[in-house]
């Protein structure tokens, strides 16, 4: 992934991440085993539960409600719907060059 935003709400393979230099992902984690599958070299995790990432949960429940509204998923409308829960069980993946207080901004501003 060089650049774009991936908000996955099922598992994932391991090395997740690998060849990560751009963008972010939203990772759901309901079975608390991410940390076993991403590449530690390349990314870094952050949790979208805490204050300081209160901007990133918000754009995240905004690209819920979009997936909602176009496809009618029941499994996205039941997080959404549940949001304050599962809120706390999402990543955010981002490569380790890349700055978390501008990621929102640049990958807003350049979503390739």
């Amino acid at each position: 992934m060089t650049g774009g935003i991936v908000t996955v709400l099922g598992k994932v393979g391991h090395n997740f991440g690998a060849g990560m230099t751009g963008g972010f992902a939203y990772v759901l984690d309901l079975d608390n085993d991410f940390v076993d599958r991403y590449n530690h070299e390349l990314i870094e995790l952050n949790r979208i539960s805490t204050e300081s990432m209160e901007e990133h949960k918000e754009f995240l429940g905004r690209i819920l409600d979009e997936h909602i509204k176009e496809t009618g998923s029941a499994w996205a409308y039941k997080i959404r719907h549940e949001f304050d829960f599962y809120s706390r069980k999402f990543w955010l993946v981002k490569p380790k060059a890349a700055n978390l207080q501008t990621l929102l901004k640049t990958t807003q501003a350049d979503p390739q």
